[in-house]
């Protein structure tokens, strides 16, 4: 094994800054984590280190960002001058470091790859940022628009235990109840919990529960934050005393959503929203009227997320049909104007809230739930007893799987019935998730030609980055067979998440180190 090779892949990260004292080699005393293998996973991580082509595994890991299950084709491509049809250059699968080409799994969830989860942080991050301070194609005056920070809540299907900021569980009982519920559980708890105690989020009595409408909330709730954008954008209408076609002609609502999984299961949706003027056809933007503020739209987020229903049709034959809504906590605070919960002493800045939509655009349902616990236990099998049942009554009708409202649910049980996208936006929020990822492949392919040719990039080389594809004055064309997805072993699976981990923790040193130097010089 070369030197350059431990470096990279023990390591996972760039050579660091030598330490202070200047004897000890940069990226010593930093091994990735590998104590939690089993003996079979580590003798199969030893035989990697120690086989021929460990340094061919090395860089064909590198080339992916150590993703974790990587995608293996076999083929070629070739780039064309599109003006001329000359052939500028080809590539061969044969040419890669293991003979077939690996490419990242694209896998937004850390749970499944940690890698490519990190990447889709970083671009939701970018588009989410540009819908608040301009940059990437976004006018730099949207900085000047009303904006909220809003959360739109599951209503409850039964008592869990929660945090609840530090007090007590739920030392009370509701007017008129008794002490024991029908299946004689206690209806109160005056234990404080935290974090990470193996209660959160379970149900008081799981008798009690509501599972059914637990999953079709879940079902629908797509559904629901559709019929939410149309409802917010009449409310605004209705207190600025207008019509919502008069609306559509002075001022647009634009959003960035994400989802993000409870301990009880069900998700939340986190919203920024934004009023801007008018947009032209061109993409140009006009302040937004003024009688629009960032507190109106606080208050019409509020008002349309009580008055939104959706009446949900039966699970199966003899089932009730539900009236579906948004739960009744709602958080609609203005940015720049309202406190951080977790620092009531800062202000909820934009930036902020990027990277908090962000943070939660990478979770699943494994992140944010203890996929081992009583309750979660029993959804999964109330969503499998329901599929069961769906299927036997199809079967007994002449009614196609396919025409049920409900068909595709089995499909959607590993996340637990949501069937809905985990980040989203309104089509002229921002820049599009495609845009930024054809200007990273855009940067690397000049990135690569540049060093062929013993030059460095330029500013300048990097203007157009994001222009539409039309101006693109080369073509490539492939022609790719899909081999396989993963790595050959599990070994090399763990080998690939610990280095991704590594590069993390030193991406975030790298961070921390350049914002203690600017509050330095600030100090200064």
């Amino acid at each position: 094994m070369t030197r350059e090779t431990r470096d990279r892949v023990w390591d996972a990260v760039p050579l660091r800054a030598a330490e202070q004292d200047g004897e000890r080699p940069a990226g010593e005393g930093h091994p990735l984590d590998l104590s939690h293998l089993d003996a079979a996973t580590e003798a199969q991580v030893v035989a990697r280190l120690l086989s021929r082509d460990f340094d061919a595994w090395s860089e064909a890991a590198s080339r992916v960002g150590h993703c974790a299950k990587p995608i293996r084709l076999h083929g070629s491509s070739q780039t064309v001058d599109t003006a001329t049809g000359e052939v500028l250059s080809s590539f061969s699968s044969s040419d890669s470091p293991l003979g077939v080409l690996h490419v990242r799994c694209g896998n937004r969830r850390a749970a499944d790859c940690p890698s490519c989860s990190r990447v889709y942080a970083a671009d939701t991050f970018h588009l989410i940022r540009a819908g608040v301070v301009g940059g990437k194609g976004v006018p730099a005056q949207v900085s000047e628009s009303p904006m909220v920070f809003a959360t739109l809540t599951a209503p409850s299907f039964g008592p869990v235990h929660g945090t609840r900021n530090g007090r007590r569980c739920r030392p009370y009982r509701a007017k008129d109840d008794a002490d024991r519920c029908v299946h004689g559980r206690s209806t109160v708890c005056h234990a404080t919990h935290t974090d990470g105690d193996p209660l959160l989020g379970q149900p008081l009595c799981g008798d009690c529960y509501d599972y059914p409408s637990h999953l079709v909330w879940q079902w629908w709730a797509p559904e629901l934050w559709r019929r939410f954008t149309i409802t917010l954008r009449r409310a605004l209408a209705r207190m600025l005393g207008i019509g919502p076609h008069r609306l559509a002609k002075i001022a647009t609502i634009e959003f960035a959503k994400v989802a993000e999984y409870q301990l009880r299961g069900l998700v939340h949706f986190h919203a920024l929203v934004r009023v801007d003027g008018n947009t032209s056809d061109e993409g140009s933007r006009a302040p937004a009227p003024a009688g629009i503020t960032a507190a109106l739209l606080s208050s019409a987020i509020e008002t349309a997320a009580a008055s939104v229903w959706f009446d949900a049709p039966p699970l199966f034959g003899g089932d009730l049909a539900r009236r579906l809504r948004f739960g009744s906590q709602v958080d609609a605070r203005p940015v720049r104007d309202a406190h951080r919960t977790d620092d009531p002493e800062q202000q909820l800045e934009a930036e902020q809230v990027a990277g908090y939509l962000a943070k939660y655009a990478t979770k699943s349902a494994a992140d944010s739930t203890d996929t081992a616990s009583p309750h979660l236990h029993r959804l999964r099998a109330t969503l499998a007893e329901t599929v069961a049942r769906q299927q036997l009554e199809v079967a007994a009708t002449d009614q196609a799987l396919a025409e049920h409202p409900y068909a595709l649910l089995g499909k959607w049980a590993h996340m637990l019935g949501f069937r809905g996208h985990f980040s989203s936006k309104s089509r002229r929020y921002s820049v599009t998730l495609g845009r930024l990822r054809r200007a990273r492949v855009r940067f690397q392919r000049r990135l690569a030609a540049a060093k062929v040719d013993g030059r460095t990039l330029e500013a300048r080389d990097l203007e157009d980055l994001l222009e539409d594809e039309d101006t693109e004055t080369t073509l490539v064309v492939g022609h790719w067979t899909y081999a396989g997805s993963g790595w050959d072993t599990d070994g090399d699976a763990e080998l690939a998440k610990a280095a991704a981990a590594r590069a993390r923790e030193y991406a975030q040193e790298r961070a921390a180190q350049r914002t203690e130097e600017v509050q330095l010089r600030e100090a200064d």
